[in-house]
């Protein structure tokens, strides 16, 4: 199959975009290394961050070469979800962010692997890894909002605090034949069905501001990535060309 230089230049946008999105949700989700609150959480966090890196991979060698796609490229380079670059925070933090990802995620990866366009592969393989990914954050997030009244709490202030970085995930992506307004549609509704049940309030303020809207996809992040990017790119930037 042959292509056009305008669909191989769509393609690598959006392996860049896909890419980045699993590649820095999996740095952070690995910076619980040690840190996760029972040692069951610390492998689920861990498996994730795996799974998440091995889609990394792939779609950022669809861009180029991935360690220096990963490695080399400056903070306004990336075009990965600014939701994604949020710091862990408490683990209700970690939580609601990672559902609010992981349902979009399993929403886009089932659309994508049920047509025939360059990411079915990846997205018929990265699926059944997102449904677990979606299931474990809807199970934290009915035991941490239905729960005590601290883990009511810290739910509903990480739900609300996170709300506004969503609407970036259905601008649309160049190089992706995705009904958008139909994903969001499902989204909304998955997402006001786990919150409903863990007995936490739907946030009613904006999903978008006038800076965020598509931002992180324009290069445009918020301050802890830049922290967060200077260590996971330091050691290959300390010794380069290194192997081992």
């Amino acid at each position: 199959m042959t292509t056009t230089p305008d669909q191989d230049t769509a393609l690598t946008s959006a392996a860049l975009a896909l890419g980045d999105d699993a590649l820095v949700l999996s740095h952070r989700l690995g910076e619980w290394a040690g840190h996760a609150p029972v040692l069951e959480e610390e492998v689920a966090l861990a498996n994730i961050a795996l799974d998440l890196l091995g889609q990394a991979r792939v779609l950022l060698s669809l861009a180029g070469d991935e360690d220096e796609l990963a490695f080399l490229r400056e903070e306004r380079a990336f075009r990965n979800l600014q939701l994604v670059e949020q710091p862990n925070g408490d683990f209700a933090h970690t939580i609601a962010r990672q559902l609010y990802f992981s349902t979009y995620q399993h929403l886009l990866h089932t659309e994508l692997a049920s047509g025939d366009g360059p990411f079915a592969p990846l997205a018929g393989k990265a699926v059944k890894e997102v449904a677990y990914h979606s299931d474990h954050a809807e199970q934290w997030t009915l035991r941490l909002g239905d729960g005590t009244t601290t883990g009511h709490t810290r739910m509903q202030r990480a739900v609300d605090a996170l709300w506004r970085y969503t609407g970036e995930m259905f601008q649309p992506v160049e190089g992706l034949g995705v009904d958008w307004p139909a994903l969001e549609t499902a989204w909304l509704e998955r997402i006001t069905r786990v919150l409903h049940r863990a007995t936490l309030t739907v946030p009613d303020g904006p999903r978008t501001g006038a800076w965020t809207a598509g931002a992180g996809r324009q290069g445009l992040h918020t301050e802890p990535f830049g922290r967060m990017l200077a260590e996971m790119q330091h050691l290959h930037r300390s010794h380069p060309g290194a192997t081992w």
